[in-house]
């Protein structure tokens, strides 16, 4: 069975970078320019693992996170946080609102899938 991931990242480059990298390593891919096309697509995509980023348009990151563990889905699914912000305090309020993790772009393909293996149990 293959592992689902749903990215949300309204940066073209970073989806397709992720694209290549996690089909590579044998995930089934599948994004969202933003939060709200990606928690629109959630239910549909029915996804393993969500990636998204914090700085995004119509909705961000925390949205994201806030609209899946609380909504009409109430998701337990990990909720991995990719951006380029670094900070304690952002850190603590994406966990606070239900992350399970968080990656700080640039990012290395061997730790994300690393981690993405961790939190799925998926097997190569």
């Amino acid at each position: 069975m293959t592992t689902k991931v749903l990215a949300i990242d309204d940066s073209r480059t970073i989806r397709n970078l992720l694209r290549v990298s996690l089909e590579g390593a044998g995930f089934e891919f599948h994004s969202a320019c933003d939060g709200v096309e990606g928690v629109e697509m959630f239910p549909d995509v029915d996804p393993d693992v969500v990636i998204t980023d914090i700085n995004m348009p119509n909705m961000d990151g925390y949205g994201v996170i806030e609209s899946l563990r609380n909504g009409p889905d109430r998701t337990s699914v990990p909720i991995v946080v990719l951006t380029t912000e670094s900070s304690d305090k952002l850190k603590s309020r994406a966990r606070e609102a239900g992350a399970t993790g968080w990656i700080v772009k640039p990012f290395d393909d061997a730790s994300l899938i690393s981690v993405l293996k961790r939190l799925t149990g998926h097997v190569s």
